[in-house]
């Protein structure tokens, strides 16, 4: 349990930092063939109808969701458990991240883009 908590960690942590500098060509390697990513904007903030398959297509989502925003902090923060993102602007969340993993790479994101789902992710 250790080790795979560490080796999640491990790359939840490359994730995010290749989100931070935008480099799709590193994100898209840490992400499964078949990686699987659902949004729940709770039809308040657009996003995809269904769930989005395939690492390509997921690449593209979360190149277009989480990474390059400016003036957006992308945190390593404990999401449900684990370590997942927590996206923010001006202190404010839009966007909380939950990962699963299988050995190096993500297989499943839950991104929460809901306002009314994040308000207790906000600082100060």
């Amino acid at each position: 349990m250790r080790e795979s908590r560490a080796r999640h960690n491990q790359v939840v942590r490359g994730f995010a930092d290749a989100c931070r500098r935008g480099d799709v060509t590193r994100l898209t390697a840490v992400l499964a063939v078949d990686a699987i990513v659902t949004c729940d904007g709770g039809g308040r903030v657009p996003g995809p109808a269904g769930p989005v398959h395939g690492r390509a297509a997921a690449a593209r989502l979360v190149m277009a969701v989480l990474c390059g925003r400016a003036g957006a902090e992308l945190t390593v923060e404990s999401v449900n458990g684990q370590l997942g993102l927590a996206l923010r602007l001006a202190s404010r969340a839009v966007a909380v991240v939950g990962a699963e993993t299988a050995g190096p790479e993500i297989t499943a994101l839950w991104i929460v883009l809901n306002p009314a789902k994040l308000s207790g992710w906000h600082r100060g």
